[in-house]
């Protein structure tokens, strides 16, 4: 039985290096660069105002008061999208709306409101302004050549943004990993038939094709798998040809009933490990097949959901080149106590408040869906030990 890190490095050993693909700006929003990007320009790519107002000398309007403005003639004026091939002399000024190019000769733009139209081309400024003020300054946001993102970070909002304000139009990135879900059991029904006594709806699969999209991969449900060593097997071959990694759940203990080891060791595939010193999740399969991946979950939803944000997920990531790997951790403070009395690491389901109060979610049965569906975050309690109440903790948060 493997700890859950020496699981995880065999894991991603085992992978293949990230492939690149070109997408459109507009359809990068949460892919993994491929490659590092810089600027083609600069940020503002020209001196423009900040505000609509008027473009002056700012030494010009240092005495300029409401009761004593400073009279000054209006050189014409320049609307946002224009050339701004204008020049102000002493004693001029120029309109401007905000964008507008700033005209040559001037350091600073006067608010409109801090202004009043004497005639059609006379301004009073009514209040002094610093050389540069309400001024948006060439390159002080961008300089071209600056590094914009790095190879492996996910594309935000913020970063599609820049980069849209940069002139990018398509960026390389790393290919999504194709990811079949399949999910066994004679007793498992789809949603909206009839249930025969013995029977349950399946879970797994829409649960965890919702954390493979998260991830970043590209999730295909495929038909339940009876228990029957035959129609497992050819499940397997199915999801193999069509994708790049088989996401099982159930049939992977050492139950008579459970098939999915013996298959895929029939369809020529290596068991890598099939055992992780971790609660829940114990049962975890991690094979390869020529370069395609079987991971096997527990059937049991809690065990199936807290293995794959451990163990899977870090692969979808990993697959697309991503640099961060593990779920986002955040600190908290328990509410309560949290206790382990068991021999492997417990990772338990809880609920972080706004302010950062850590609240058990509920019944830590590997069955139970309702605190599943309350909790946002793991806390791992080591074995034997109890985490008092008071005790500050890291949160794996996913939600």
């Amino acid at each position: 039985m493997l700890e859950l890190e020496v699981a995880l490095q065999q894991i991603l050993a085992a992978l293949p290096a990230p492939v690149g693909e070109t997408v459109a700006l507009s359809d990068a929003f949460e892919r993994v660069l491929a490659g590092p990007l810089t600027s083609a320009v600069d940020l503002p790519p020209f001196n423009n105002s900040a505000m609509d107002g008027y473009a002056v000398r700012a030494a010009e309007v240092t005495t300029a008061t409401p009761a004593a403005p400073v009279r000054l003639s209006l050189r014409g004026r320049i609307a946002a999208g224009e050339s701004g091939d204008l020049e102000i002399s002493p004693g001029e000024c120029v309109r401007l709306f905000t964008g507008s190019p700033l005209p040559r000769g001037a350091d600073a733009v006067v608010m409109q409101e801090d202004t009043r139209l004497e005639a059609a081309d006379r301004v009073l400024v009514c209040d002094a302004v610093e050389p540069g003020e309400s001024v948006r300054r060439r390159g002080t946001d961008v300089r071209r050549g600056d590094l914009l993102a790095e190879a492996g970070e996910v594309l935000n909002a913020g970063k599609v943004g820049l980069l849209a304000a940069t002139g990018v139009e398509s960026v390389s990135v790393g290919r999504r990993p194709r990811v079949a879900l399949l999910a066994t059991g004679s007793e498992l029904r789809e949603a909206g038939q009839p249930l025969a006594a013995g029977q349950i709806y399946e879970s797994n699969r829409l649960t965890l094709a919702a954390l493979v999209r998260r991830a970043g991969g590209l999730p295909k449900l495929m038909p339940l798998v009876p228990d029957d060593p035959e129609a497992t097997r050819s499940a397997l071959q199915s999801a193999f040809a069509e994708c790049d990694i088989a996401l099982t759940s159930g049939g992977v203990s050492v139950g008579e009933m459970d098939f999915v080891k013996a298959a895929f060791e029939e369809l020529g595939g290596q068991l890598q490990f099939w055992k992780v010193a971790i609660r829940p999740g114990k049962p975890f399969v991690f094979g390869r097949w020529h370069d395609k991946f079987l991971f096997g979950l527990p059937g049991n939803p809690v065990s199936a959901f807290v293995t794959f944000l451990l163990l899977a997920r870090p692969v979808l990531r990993r697959w697309q080149g991503a640099k961060e790997l593990a779920l986002p951790s955040i600190p908290g403070v328990l509410a309560e106590s949290l206790a382990n009395p068991g021999d492997r690491r417990h990772f338990m389901r809880v609920r972080v408040d706004d302010a950062g109060q850590v609240f058990s979610a509920g019944a830590q049965a590997s069955h139970a869906l309702r605190s599943l569906a309350a909790a946002n975050g793991l806390v791992e309690v080591p074995p034997h030990s109890t985490l008092a109440a008071g005790t500050t903790v890291t949160v794996r948060h996913w939600d």
